[in-house]
């Protein structure tokens, strides 16, 4: 029987609650689909930060590295500045193990879900592919006079050919395998931001190999105005990390918001960490309010990943039975309790094999 080793960082928060739902739903998959996971816990959040004064060690990331993937939940807390616990764990796993794709699905499971007058899930099935190592997420800033009223801040985004190819590449090759349209839309703002000529002059050397994918360009604001106006229109989409960051909060909600919102960082082939796009919500920590299923569906991802085709779909699949069959009421917070929606998913996935 195959044995995965996966990482556990359940964070701060809500995310220790969601993703201990979501172990519980990998628990029957590992059952149901004859695989086994080697879970190793890693404790780094604000607790452990408190306590210890430390984010997230380098050793921490060489041990991550043996690992097959990370199922992460949450970073964040109202008693530590913004952004040192993000930048040292989210941002040190991305950089640290180049985890230079960052892959969301926006799908609609039910129009109930769906804040758009009209819209039903044949309209609204895509998936943006955002650069996840460059960009304005790259750590280069600074200040001058700091907290004087003359103070400069800057902050730099940068491009590079290698890093700005081999994600519109694996855009390319995540179109083809899609194969629904076989579209692949670039967004940016060249047109002001200069430096991401590179994005267009890269993305249309690559779309040479690629005859049999249609290409696509938007600007950032005109694409926020048509994933809100025509999100039919959309197959496959590839943007910078920043603008990638973006419009995938504005997809979200689309499909129902945060609490169906999953993502995956990854580097193909490595070690790659999969997590629910929503904050740590620290006001329903501990309360058994979390919805969870943003955290299964990265679970689902995060089994793709392992190679558990079968178990991925299944996985999949089961939430969006407990989405379309009247038993999900609400994706807010509260209305069902995080272990109740976890008990939905595992009773569908039980009920299919």
């Amino acid at each position: 029987m195959t044995e995965h080793q996966i990482g556990v960082l359940g964070g701060d928060g809500i995310g220790p609650e969601v993703v201990r739902t979501a172990l519980a739903v990998l628990d029957v998959a590992e059952v149901m689909y004859g695989f086994k996971t080697k879970r190793v816990d890693f404790p780094f959040g604000a607790e452990h930060y408190l306590k210890t004064g430390e984010t997230m060690p380098d050793s921490a990331i060489e041990e991550i590295k043996d690992l097959r993937a990370v199922l992460f939940g949450a970073i964040g807390d109202p008693r530590i500045e913004t952004g040192k616990l993000e930048f040292a764990i989210i941002a040190g796993m991305r950089f640290k193990l180049d985890l230079y794709v960052n892959l969301r699905p926006v799908k609609l499971y039910h129009e109930q879900f769906c804040p758009l007058k009209g819209k039903t899930p044949k309209d609204i099935n895509f998936i943006v592919v955002r650069e996840n190592t460059e960009d304005a997420y790259c750590g280069i800033h600074g200040f001058f006079k700091k907290g004087t009223q003359d103070e400069v801040a800057t902050q730099t985004m940068l491009y590079t050919r290698r890093g700005t190819e081999r994600v519109i590449r694996y855009a390319f090759d995540l179109c083809r395998k899609r194969n629904v349209k076989k579209q692949l839309t670039r967004v940016d703002k060249a047109n002001a931001l200069r430096a991401q000529d590179i994005w267009t002059r890269t993305f249309e050397e690559v779309a040479k190999e690629y005859p049999d994918i249609k290409t696509d360009h938007g600007y950032v604001d005109a694409t926020c105005m048509w994933f809100v106006k025509q999100p039919e229109h959309y197959d496959t989409v590839v943007a910078p990390n920043l603008f990638g960051d973006i419009i995938t909060d504005l997809a979200a909600e689309l499909i129902g918001g945060m609490g169906l919102a999953a993502s995956g960082n990854i580097h193909p082939g490595k070690v790659s960490m999969f997590e629910p796009i929503h904050g740590s919500a620290p006001k329903y920590a501990n309360q058994n309010k979390a919805n969870p299923l943003a955290t299964i569906l990265a679970l689902a991802m995060l089994l793709e990943h392992l190679g558990e085709s079968k178990a991925a779909v299944a996985v999949e699949e089961a939430v969006g039975r407990c989405l379309t069959g009247g038993k999900v009421k609400s994706l807010a917070a509260g209305v069902h309790k995080t272990d109740e929606l976890g008990a939905m998913v595992i009773a569908e996935l039980k009920s299919r094999k």
